[in-house]
């Protein structure tokens, strides 16, 4: 069922989706994102922002999306499991939608260890499949998790999903990808693509499926802008596939603003690559807290203007 999303709009015609990440202050100060959001505009087709990422406090997603509203550009609410029950996932997903938020991710949420508030409770009493299928319930039978039919206007969001192409057996990546699919997943985003080789081996597998028929898929763009960064990456984070030709691409670099620059560049080449994917329809693009850099990407990469 259509929706008043643009990102659906962009993907229906046949264009190359752009989103890119927007980080929320840790603090009252709407400026910031407002400041974001217009650095970013006319760069993007529409921008993600995350919700208690790291399990750590900062601005609810649902606030920096409306400031996305009134600046004119779409935004895709995250939305995670952690922290509410199922009531207060459908009292959210009802609020956003009546504001006019069109996008949703739906996510379980980094565990509380991750965080800095270790005496949080977690809720989990769903995970992102189960929220998905909850999502798509509002949005296209008109009910309401107990069954019962909302009188009025239902929440017409475009539903996304997050997914890992690097996780590991890599047909565990694939499933997960198609119970995301099966609940009702209008998209995916992926975590960030660095083995290009790696990437097409799961986009094979997809292929074989035929997922990609039925979900479009943004591939996960963040530049690795130092080597300790490229490093930690490669050896601390789990399913997270630095390949050491960047590795060393990295290390030849001695200045820190010229590796701020050779990892935008292996950025913009990776963007190039996933193009020539048929399965991919666009990309999504976190530069962990550096938004300053999204339009220089963006630029270089040809992806805006449009032709």
């Amino acid at each position: 069922m259509k929706t008043e999303s643009n990102l659906e709009r962009i993907l229906d015609v046949g264009e190359f989706a752009v989103t890119a990440e927007i980080s929320p202050p840790p603090n009252t100060e709407l400026g910031t994102i407002r400041e974001k959001v217009n650095l970013i505009k006319g760069h993007v087709d529409a921008f993600n922002v995350p919700d208690g990422q790291a399990a750590v406090v900062a601005m609810a997603s649902w606030a920096g999306c409306l400031v996305g509203l009134e600046e004119s550009l779409d935004s895709i609410v995250h939305m995670t499991c952690r922290d509410r029950n199922r009531i207060a996932l459908q009292m959210d997903v009802l609020a956003v939608a009546a504001f006019g938020v069109n996008n949703i991710l739906c996510l379980s949420g980094d565990p509380i260890s991750s965080g800095n508030h270790p005496r949080a409770k977690p809720v989990f009493d769903l995970d992102s499949v189960q929220l998905i299928g909850l999502v798509r319930k509002l949005r296209d039978e008109k009910k309401f998790d107990n069954g019962e039919l909302i009188v009025g206007a239902e929440p017409r969001l475009f539903i996304g999903a997050a997914v890992n192409p690097f996780a590991r057996p890599l047909e565990s990546a694939v499933d997960r990808l198609k119970d995301k699919v099966a609940a009702g997943a209008d998209f995916v985003q992926t975590q960030p693509v660095y083995d290009i080789d790696g990437f097409r081996k799961w986009i094979g597998l997809v292929r074989e499926r035929g997922l990609h028929k039925e979900v479009r898929i943004l591939a996960g763009i963040t530049p690795v802008t130092s080597l300790a960064a490229a490093r930690y990456m490669q050896t601390k984070v789990p399913n997270m596939d630095i390949p050491d030709a960047i590795i060393e691409r990295l290390g030849k670099v001695r200045k820190r603003e010229e590796a701020a620059e050779e990892g935008i560049n292996i950025a913009v080449e990776t963007i190039e690559q996933l193009r020539q994917i048929e399965e991919v329809a666009g990309v999504h693009i976190m530069t962990l807290q550096r938004e300053e850099i999204i339009p220089k990407i963006c630029s270089a990469a040809g992806l805006y203007p449009r032709p």
